[in-house]
């Protein structure tokens, strides 16, 4: 059995999303347009700490969570507001952006290089 590589379909995933800079995503953040959505497994948060004001949806309910007629919506993330998405390294949240794409949602993007990337660039952690 042949599979697609993973990173194939990243790859594929990008093309299709949009990305926010650091810059641009800080700069939203702060402006308050859009919400930060941490979709990392909770040991990845205990380790690396966390975006101050993200919300954590873990990858596994992230559908569950947006869907407004599943038993397990969240509230949250159900705003007028852009929701960025982001893990480690921008490889998950391109996946989940392009499936939450696919159901349906428009307002949605990721952020390059995910939380990595973001504190490297100096953006604010909690421990």
């Amino acid at each position: 059995m042949t599979i697609t590589p993973v990173k194939t379909l990243v790859a594929q995933a990008k093309g299709q999303i949009e990305t926010l800079s650091f810059e641009q995503a800080l700069a939203a953040a702060k402006a308050g347009e859009i919400l930060l959505v941490d979709i990392r497994d909770v040991r990845e948060l205990e380790r690396e700490g966390r975006i101050p004001g993200a919300f954590h949806a873990p990858r596994g309910m992230l559908e569950f969570w947006i869907d407004p007629e599943s038993p397990y919506h969240k509230p949250s993330l159900a705003t007028d507001k852009k929701l960025v998405l982001f893990c480690a390294s921008a490889w998950r949240s391109a996946l989940s952006v392009k499936g939450l794409q696919d159901v349906g949602m428009t307002n949605i993007a990721e952020l390059d290089g995910g939380f990595s990337n973001w504190k490297a660039s100096g953006g604010p952690v909690d421990p």
